[in-house]
């Protein structure tokens, strides 16, 4: 039995993905000749999937088999120490506990958190029609091109001064909690009780205003930009207003970009969005890992069911730079052309190799099962007795404790999801 081999991913059309070729989806999808997909240069591939999730399984290539039905005969591909590990996700039965993505988002996702475990697990039990499973759903983007997102919380002295500047903006909120918020903005405990109390008011104030509310001071803030009328303070929000309405006209969930942090980030770069952070992506592709789960909860930016109560109930309120969700990745044994992403969950981190051609590096066993995407060049990769050649779009399973030696013939970049206990 083979510990490393290639799969199949499964891609996923959603009218905020790229279209037709712009998308690295369709660019993996279509340099790996994934059986039975033709190119569509008017559709939008928005994500590609790989892992065991029921809604997108992966299969072994040139087979019909499942990777979780492959897993499930297989455990010792697990690995033992996984197998005990996440056994009440059903490691046993062939699931990982991390799904593997590459999305290409040319319009923005919706605004949205995920719950922890404990939140999910209720919601689950009162509505499984929409929160159709039971696991919490941390996730961590490392940008594939310049990439665009809104995480977290601004600073609270950042959003006073929007009140001050956005008279749009600060119209949606009651003056008893402008005027309960704005001096606590400059305290020196940002995490306090009362702070995140006063910053949850505010932000529950914007979300549940009604369209006779807030549509007005929308097409007034819309105008104001478009004939150039930016005040100082709004400097670098006016164009993601004007996209975001762009994309969503009349949507509530375009004033976020008056509470949340909005990043730039470059090929390489990584955030971490824990359980109970608001986010929503805006534009770029990226490679995305997270726990195995369907929960999202949203509140603006998208036609899909909104649940604002439970957004706003399961918002942790942390107020601060978006640097602290920044995942800065780290050096990975002795593989120098290897970056190490690890963010503070158990369920999944992932690995970043870039090998100039002609160069040859190992990794080493790993106590867990990984998966790999090859989204530049072409090489090989080895393991015992065995290898495999493989190029752009190509995806490979690597069995626990499987060491492995990749080699580039024209540069090769792979990225590579993995889980230990």
């Amino acid at each position: 039995m083979a510990k490393v081999f290639k799969i199949v991913p499964t891609t996923q059309k959603y009218d905020w993905g790229k279209v037709g070729l712009s998308s690295k989806v369709a660019q993996y999808a279509a340099a790996s000749k994934i059986p039975g997909f033709t190119l569509d240069e008017n559709a939008p591939y928005a994500e590609l999937w790989m892992g065991t999730h029921v809604s997108g399984p992966s299969r072994l290539a040139g087979s019909d088999e499942t990777l979780k039905d492959h897993l499930a005969a297989h455990p010792e591909l697990v690995g033992e120490r996984v197998l005990a590990r996440f056994r009440e996700a059903g490691a046993a039965e062939g699931n990982l506990p991390f799904l593997f993505k590459v999305l290409a988002i040319e319009k923005a996702l919706s605004i949205q958190t995920h719950p922890d475990k404990k939140m999910a697990e209720e919601l689950h039990k009162e509505r499984p029609d929409v929160y159709k499973d039971a696991n919490h759903k941390p996730e961590m983007a490392i940008a594939l091109t310049p990439f665009t997102a809104m995480c977290g919380f601004l600073p609270l002295p950042q959003i006073a001064a929007f009140l001050s500047s956005t008279p749009e903006f600060a119209a949606l909120i009651p003056a008893s909690i402008v005027g309960h918020f704005v001096p606590l903005a400059a305290s020196p405990d940002p995490a306090g009780p009362t702070e995140k109390a006063a910053l949850r008011d505010l932000f529950s104030a914007v979300m549940t205003a009604g369209p006779e509310a807030f549509q007005p001071q929308l097409a007034a803030l819309v105008q104001r930009y478009e004939r150039g009328d930016v005040h100082e303070a709004e400097r670098g929000v006016e164009d993601l207003v004007l996209r975001l309405h762009g994309q969503f006209p009349g949507d509530i969930g375009v004033f976020c970009a008056f509470m949340l942090n909005y990043v730039k980030m470059e090929p390489g770069e990584a955030i971490f969005l824990a359980a109970g952070e608001p986010h929503a992506y805006v534009s770029g592709d990226i490679v995305e890992c997270m726990a195995t789960s369907d929960n999202v909860i949203r509140a603006g930016l998208t036609p899909k069911l909104r649940d604002i109560p439970n957004l706003v109930a399961g918002l942790t309120y942390a107020a601060a730079d978006a640097s602290r969700h920044l995942v800065r990745p780290a050096s990975f044994d002795s593989a120098p052309h290897t970056a190490l992403y690890n963010p503070p969950v158990p369920e999944f981190s992932v690995l970043r190799a870039a090998l100039p051609a002609g160069a040859a590096e190992a990794h080493q066993p790993l106590r867990g099962p990984s998966i790999a995407i090859v989204t530049e060049g072409r090489g090989t990769i080895a393991w015992g007795d065995g290898a495999l050649d493989v190029a752009e779009g190509d995806v490979v399973f690597v069995g626990a404790g499987c060491g492995v030696r990749m080699a580039a013939a024209e540069g090769l970049t792979m990225y590579r999801a993995f889980v230990e206990a």
